[in-house]
C-alpha cells in the first residue's frame, strides 16, 4: 500500500458514494441464516454496527482538526460512510429478523464506555492520536470481523453490502496510513517528543482505560463466534507491517506506541498485560446501565431504512 495523492483520493471518494437504496434488501437468501447461527450472529452484528459508529464519531472529530482542507473534506465523507456502514449492518439485522420495529441494538458495555468517552473528549484530542488509533481498529476489528462474516454467512445480500463496505474501508486505510506517514515526515526530535505529550492528559488516560478492555472484550466475542484467534492477531500484525513500511511511518511516535500495544494484545502469554485488562473487562460487566449517561444524540442518526 503506497502513499496516496489525497486530492485524487477525494475525487475517487466523491465518485464512489452509494446508498442503502442501491441494495435490494428483500432479495432471496435471508433464509440461509441457520437457527444455530442466528443468536450469536445477532450479538456479532450489533457489536460490528457499533464499532462502525465509533469510527464515525472519531472521523467527525478528526475533520474538525484536519491540517488541510482536503483532509477535512475526506474525513467528513468518511464520517458519513461509517454511519452508512452501521445503517447497512442494521438493515441486515432487520432482514434477518433480529430487530423489532425501530429498535436499535444495545452496545455491549465496553463499547458504550468508549462511545461515552468519544462524545465527551474526542473533539479535544489531536488528530494524530485518533488518526493512529482508528486505522488500528479498522485493521484489527473491521478487517477480522468482516472477513469472518463473509466466510460464514451465505446470504448473497450480505455479500453485496459488504463488497461496498469493504471498498470504502480500503480507502479509509489508504488515507489513514498516508496521514500517519505525513505526521512522521520532516519532524525534529523535539516535535516528535511533543506529539507524545497527550499521554499525560487525564482525558486520554480515561480513553485508554476504556480502549484496552474493549479490545479484549471484542477478542472474546469474536472467539465465541468461532473465529480462530490467530486470524484476529494476523489482522493486528497487518497494522504494524503496513504502518512501518517507510521510515516516515516508523518515525511517527504514535505508530510506535499503538504497534507496541498491539504486540501486547496478541501475546496471550503476557499475563502482566492480559490479567489486569481481563479483570477490567469482568469488572465493567457489573456497571449498571442506569448509571451511564443518556446515549448521545448522534446515535439517533442510525437507521436501517434504505434512504437514498
Amino acid at each position: 500500500m503506497a502513499s496516496i495523492d489525497l486530492d485524487k483520493m477525494l475525487a475517487k471518494i466523491k465518485s464512489t458514494q452509494w446508498a442503502l437504496a442501491d441494495i435490494d434488501w428483500d432479495a432471496p437468501g435471508a433464509e440461509r441464516i441457520t437457527d444455530e447461527q442466528w443468536p450469536k450472529l445477532k450479538a456479532f452484528m450489533a457489536d460490528l454496527m457499533w464499532i462502525e459508529h465509533v469510527g464515525a464519531r472519531a472521523f467527525a472529530a478528526m475533520a474538525k482538526k484536519a491540517p488541510t482542507e482536503t483532509l477535512r473534506e475526506i474525513y467528513t465523507y468518511f464520517h458519513a460512510e461509517e454511519q452508512r456502514h452501521a445503517n447497512a449492518e442494521m438493515a441486515l439485522m432487520k432482514r434477518w429478523g433480529m430487530l423489532e420495529g425501530d429498535e436499535i441494538p444495545e452496545p455491549n458495555i465496553n463499547l458504550r464506555l468508549v462511545i461515552e468517552w468519544l462524545d465527551r473528549y474526542a473533539d479535544e484530542m489531536p488528530v494524530y492520536v485518533l488518526g493512529t488509533v482508528v486505522p488500528m481498529l479498522e485493521v484489527a476489528l473491521d478487517g477480522a470481523l468482516c472477513t469472518f462474516l463473509l466466510e460464514t454467512v451465505d446470504d448473497p445480500v450480505c455479500h453485496q453490502a459488504f463488497e461496498k463496505i469493504n471498498d470504502d474501508e480500503s480507502r479509509h486505510l489508504g488515507v489513514g496510513f498516508t496521514v500517519m506517514e505525513m505526521q512522521g515526515r520532516g519532524k525534529t526530535f523535539i516535535k516528535l517528543t511533543q506529539m507524545v505529550a497527550p499521554l499525560l492528559d487525564p482525558r486520554l488516560l480515561l480513553g485508554i482505560a476504556s480502549y484496552f478492555p474493549l479490545l479484549n472484550k471484542m477478542r472474546d466475542n469474536i472467539m465465541d463466534m468461532g473465529l480462530p484467534e490467530e486470524k484476529l492477531y494476523n489482522a493486528m500484525r497487518k497494522f504494524e507491517k503496513i504502518g512501518g513500511r517507510t521510515a516516515d511511518g516508523r518515525r511517527n511516535p504514535w505508530f510506535q506506541i499503538i504497534s507496541r500495544h498491539g504486540r501486547f494484545v496478541i501475546n496471550r502469554d503476557n499475563r502482566f498485560y492480559h490479567a489486569p485488562v481481563d479483570a477490567l473487562v469482568r469488572a465493567t460487566q457489573y456497571i449498571p446501565r442506569r448509571a451511564l449517561p443518556a446515549v448521545p444524540s448522534w446515535v439517533k442518526e442510525l437507521t436501517y431504512q434504505p434512504a437514498a
